[in-house]
């Protein structure tokens, strides 16, 4: 791939009349747009405490419209400014209806087009005042409507603040009939309050094939695996790194990597290789990496589908391992993480597994049983829902120890320890629905 130089270098007439501005100045524009003053003025919901679990509960659980919970949270100085880390899984405007695998009606999802876009639009909005200076967020799509949102989100944070368009292989390959590529992949959005965020950088382990692979070169004297890397950088530079250095030259249209006295330095510790031709080459050793660096394609978060994978069995559950990767990466223990469309509950989970603080809201009576179900009592292994009926599946807790047959990461549920700390909230409107939830999980 090739590495641009600076466009001071370009010593040619340009093709453009005038340069760039760097400020797009470009926006979504449709039928009932609401102003931001619009937005931030929305009708907070009325809490009523429903349960305290826990003697010092700091954890909530909200059942009601989220956008009216966002508005509370926004005139609320405990919360508002205070999180670090959204992750949404919020509906992908599929015109459609989902049932829980035991055919419970867990949430629908009709808005399309710019009802659709104006939905998500003012939930930004107002998850936007409620991330910290240091905070990220991530939205998690299709491609439906994740290009649309993507502009919505420039509009909200800014586009200097987005960061990444993450593509995660959501299954496995598909064998259809019709005329096109099989689609296997959605897509996440992560956006910064600013250029000063909490990054965790997220690495994987080593194997050893690729280990050998990447690192070949074997130190003599010390045993330590290395690769070779260049000590110059593209772009041309009037300071030190231009200079030459051993009495050479930085190659054209390049500049050494270090000022000439570091290279000294380095290849006086042994960290320089010279080639048979006198080529200087830095050495990497593979003793001094973390792993390797995760990039914006991930192939080992897919949607359920082993009989031995821990679930709640909710239409819209996420592999944990997904979240785990996301909070860690841009949270730290103690740090305030909300999902305001809490699903089955995999961010809360693995939130207070990870040390976090959490806040979960959903407007869904199937996923507020759900959740409470899953912090108390944990998940049960998907099984063979066709041979097995569902009053035979015993309900357990997961354990990171109790691995079935099979991929290791699909027979483990990395958030099963039952939570015991938090406050269960409901607005005003949903009080009768929310006392019918506590007494039949209750029950059980």
């Amino acid at each position: 791939m090739a590495t641009g130089v600076p466009k001071a270098q370009w010593n040619e007439p340009s093709n453009h009349s005038q340069t760039p501005s760097s400020d797009l100045n470009f926006s979504l524009e449709y039928e009932g747009k609401m102003s931001e003053e619009q937005v931030l003025s929305t009708l907070p919901a009325n809490l009523q405490k429903i349960r305290s679990i826990g003697k010092d509960p700091q954890n909530w659980l909200c059942y009601g419209d989220n956008l009216s919970f966002l508005a509370a949270f926004f005139g609320n100085s405990s919360i508002k400014g205070k999180v670090k880390l959204i992750y949404i899984d919020p509906p992908f405007a599929t015109n459609s209806v989902f049932q829980s695998r035991s055919h419970i009606n867990a949430y629908q999802d009709l808005l399309i087009g710019s009802h659709y876009i104006e939905f998500v639009r003012k939930r930004l909005i107002l998850l936007r005042e409620l991330l910290a200076e240091d905070g990220s967020i991530y939205v998690h799509l299709d491609d439906n409507m994740a290009f649309y949102i993507k502009v919505i989100m420039d509009e909200v944070f800014g586009p200097q603040n987005f960061r990444n368009w993450i593509t995660r292989r959501k299954c496995s390959h598909k064998n259809y009939t019709r005329k096109t590529y099989g689609n296997i992949s959605d897509y996440i959005l992560f956006y910064t309050k600013s250029d000063t965020y909490i990054w965790n950088r997220p690495v994987e382990s080593w194997t050893v094939e690729r280990a050998r692979k990447e690192y070949p070169a074997i130190e003599e004297g010390t045993g330590r695996r290395y690769k070779k890397v260049p000590v110059h950088a593209p772009g041309i530079r009037n300071g030190e790194t231009g200079q030459p250095w051993r009495g050479m030259e930085p190659p054209p249209g390049k500049h050494w990597q270090y000022t000439p006295k570091t290279l000294d330095e380095m290849d006086a510790r042994g960290e320089i290789y010279w080639s048979p031709t006198g080529n200087p080459r830095r050495k990497i050793y593979l003793d001094e990496s973390a792993g390797v660096p995760v990039q914006d394609i991930w192939y080992d978060f897919r949607d359920t589908r082993n009989q031995n994978t821990f679930i709640t069995g909710y239409p819209t559950e996420k592999n944990p391992d997904l979240l785990d990767r996301i909070i860690r990466a841009s949270s730290n223990p103690g740090d305030l993480v909300l999902d305001c469309f809490a699903g089955s509950g995999t961010t809360l989970a693995v939130a207070d597994r990870l040390g976090r603080h959490w806040i979960g809201v959903d407007n869904s009576a199937e996923s507020i049983r759900t959740i409470l179900h899953r912090l108390t009592k944990g998940t049960q292994r998907m099984g063979d829902y066709v041979k097995r009926p569902m009053d035979t599946l015993s309900l357990q807790q997961g354990s990171l120890l109790d691995l079935a047959e099979g991929n290791p990461e699909e027979s483990k549920d990395i958030s099963a320890d039952p939570i015991s700390n938090f406050l269960f909230f409901a607005d005003l409107t949903y009080i009768s629905s929310a006392n019918s939830i506590v007494n039949t999980w209750q029950e059980t």
